[in-house]
This record gives C-alpha cells, sequence and structure tokens, in this order.
C-alpha cells in the first residue's frame, strides 16, 4: 500500500513578510487554489486517500493543518518539536508507518510545490513504486533543467536500471550541491543532469535499512515510535529530538547508498522559491508589471507587487519587488528575492522585531 509523506515543517523564510512561523508558506495561498498543502494532498488522491497521508510538521502549525486536512487522521499529523533538517523528519514518518503498515511504500514529497499536470504526476508516482517494490532500491524523481539554476541541486545520472511502469529508471550517479554560475551552465547542456526535486519513493524495509547503515543514531533513536502506543508518542519526541542531528536526506543517505535509482518527471514542477517565481503565474501589464491585490505602477518595468492590505504605489522603478502586510514591508531588486531570507536571519537576532517572524 503506497502511503504519502507531506514534508511541511519549514517556515518559507524567502516569502517573508507574508510567509511567518505561524502562516508558513505551505499554509498560504502563494499560486493557485488553495493552500499549497491542501493542494499538496488534493494532488496525491485518488492514489492516496486520507487513511494513508500522513503530514510532518512543526507542532504549533498541526493545529492550522488539522482544520485544511480534515480528512487526515489526527494521529497522522506527526508534530516535529523543533526543526532537525528533513532525515529526521523521514525517519519521524517511517517508523510511525511502522506501527501501522510494515509493508508500506513511502511517497515523500515537500509542501510547498506547484506540479502539473495531476495525471502525468500520478503516472510518474506509481511507475516510481513500481520500481521501489522491484528493485529495493531508493527512487527520486529527478526534474529535466530548462535554465542554469543555481538554487538547485542537481543528479547525474548513469546506467540503466531498467523500465518499471512505463517509465526508465537510472542508477544514480552523483549527486551535486547547488553549483555556481559557470557550472550549471555546463550541467544543463548535458542530458545526464537533472534538478534534484526532493520527491522521493521507497519501500518501508529500504529507507530503515539506510536509515540504520547510514544514519544509525537517528535510527536507534526514533525506531521505537514502531512499538509505542500514540498516547506516548509526543512526550517521546520531545525527549528524543534534541538528541537528534540536524541533516538532510541527500547528504545523510542520498549521496552514500549503494543503490538509488531516478526517473524524469513527466509533470511541469516549480519549486515557487521567491517572490520573483510569481512572475510565472501572475499577468504581466504592457511594461511587464505584475500585481496581486492593490498595486499601482507608474513609468515603471518590470516589477512585481504582493499587497495584503495597503496600496502599493511605485513611480519610475524598474526590476523591483514589493510585498506589503499589515505590519511590514519588504523591498528589493528582483534579482534578490533569493536574498529576503537573509533579511528574515537578521530580524531574529533583533528582539524588537521577532514578533514579525
Amino acid at each position: 500500500m503506497l502511503h504519502g509523506v507531506i514534508m511541511a515543517g519549514g517556515i518559507g523564510e524567502r516569502f517573508w513578510p507574508l510567509s511567518r512561523k505561524a502562516t508558513p508558506k505551505q499554509l498560504l495561498n502563494i499560486v493557485g487554489t488553495g493552500t499549497m498543502i491542501e493542494q499538496t494532498a488534493a494532488r496525491l488522491r485518488p492514489l492516496v486517500d486520507g487513511s494513508r497521508t500522513w503530514v510532518v510538521t512543526a507542532a504549533d502549525q498541526a493545529p492550522a493543518i488539522r482544520k485544511l486536512l480534515p480528512g487526515v487522521p489526527d494521529s497522522h499529523i506527526l508534530k516535529e518539536p523543533l526543526g532537525r533538517n528533513t532525515a529526521p523528519c523521514i525517519a519521524l514518518a517511517a517508523y510511525a508507518i511502522a506501527r501501522e503498515d510494515p509493508e508500506a511504500v513511502m511517497a515523500i514529497l515537500p509542501a510547498d510545490h506547484v506540479i502539473t499536470p495531476k495525471r502525468e504526476f500520478l503516472k510518474t508516482l506509481r511507475a516510481g513504486a513500481r520500481a521501489a517494490e522491484e528493485t529495493g532500491g531508493l527512487v527520486t524523481i529527478g526534474i529535466t533543467p530548462t535554465f542554469p539554476a543555481t538554487g538547485y541541486g542537481y543528479i547525474r545520472r548513469g546506467k540503466k536500471a531498467g523500465r518499471f511502469g512505463g517509465a526508465d529508471f537510472y542508477r544514480v550517479d552523483r549527486f551535486i550541491e547547488k553549483p555556481d554560475p559557470a557550472r550549471a551552465r555546463r550541467l544543463v547542456r548535458s542530458p545526464l543532469y537533472s534538478w534534484n526535486s526532493g520527491i522521493f519513493v521507497w519501500t518501508l524495509s529500504a529507507i530503515t535499512s539506510a536509515l540504520q547503515e547510514h544514519l544509525p543514531g537517528v535510527a536507534e533513536k526514533l525506531c521505537p515510535l514502531r512499538e509505542l502506543s500514540l498516547r506516548r508518542r509526543a512526550a517521546f519526541l520531545r525527549q528524543a529530538y534534541p538528541r537528534l542531528p540536524s541533516v538532510s536526506i541527500d547528504y545523510g543517505i542520498m549521496e552514500k547508498h549503494r543503490e538509488v535509482l531516478v526517473t524524469a518527471a513527466g509533470f511541469q514542477w516549480d519549486d515557487v522559491g521567491s517572490w520573483a517565481a510569481l512572475d510565472k503565474y501572475l499577468a504581466a501589464d504592457r511594461s511587464g508589471n505584475r500585481g496581486r491585490g492593490e498595486v499601482e505602477v507608474i513609468e515603471g518595468k518590470r516589477c512585481l507587487g504582493v499587497s495584503e492590505g495597503p496600496l502599493i504605489g511605485m513611480i519610475g522603478v524598474s526590476d523591483l519587488v514589493v510585498v506589503a502586510t499589515g505590519d511590514a514591508v519588504l523591498v528589493c531588486p528582483r534579482d534578490r528575492a533569493q536574498d529576503v531570507k537573509k533579511l528574515v536571519e537578521r530580524l531574529r537576532d533583533n528582539p524588537r522585531y521577532r514578533k514579525l517572524l
């Protein structure tokens, strides 16, 4: 049986000031209809219904997620006491699922991606599940690059491993961290490279074995969840989590594991990584300006305005991003939209501004 695990613990710092700790990116309607986590859960159906959907999130976000996803059992909303990156997050889900379905196949999905069309996504996910079951490998889904992105990791494919569910799968030759611009230009010219989507499929037995091999400390501390009663889970996690390392699944397992497979996505994918990414989803005027909410631009070019209340007015400026909420305003050049995270870090260091996070 396929289980869907939605990772929803992030804060979405690059979407400040709209994204806050209590209302992070995945709980907002950034693109499309409904919040991003609602879209992610809906995308899994009918392949995975609510009874086999799991969400790993921060404890203070759980009440909002419970309201947004009423079809997901309360026991499937797994609350992390503090963030420890994606490897502990996935381990938590794996051992919780093992308690209910030791023969499960797991699909791991970030909560804040835009994916279309749904039918192609489900087709790729089915193929990934077939490959995971038949090979026992860890499966990742690669995205065909469309430009030399420096904000994504890359995957180099090796020899063909087989064809499963109508899709070709290849052994992963290596994972590559976010490259500099020159290297990104070289990678995107080669058909061997794909972007790392952060979407994975594997059997429960394969991922728990990989955890024991590569991250034995994480496995040892979280494997008791397989036998633990639901009533004791929260207290157990409060005690266990501070002792876990903060490590990504890519660095902790995928880059080290012997049997990792990749297939090319049959769908369009966007991680909507910054405000500038909204260009794809908002209509432009004759000068390339885009807006959502109350936004007026005079004699400006290629500006983006997003308002949650006050009117944003721009005159004679170009290539700016301006975002306004009731208590904060962001202004930055379009090509610095990724650096909003640096501002959030500055605010976090100042007690005066922590209430804005």
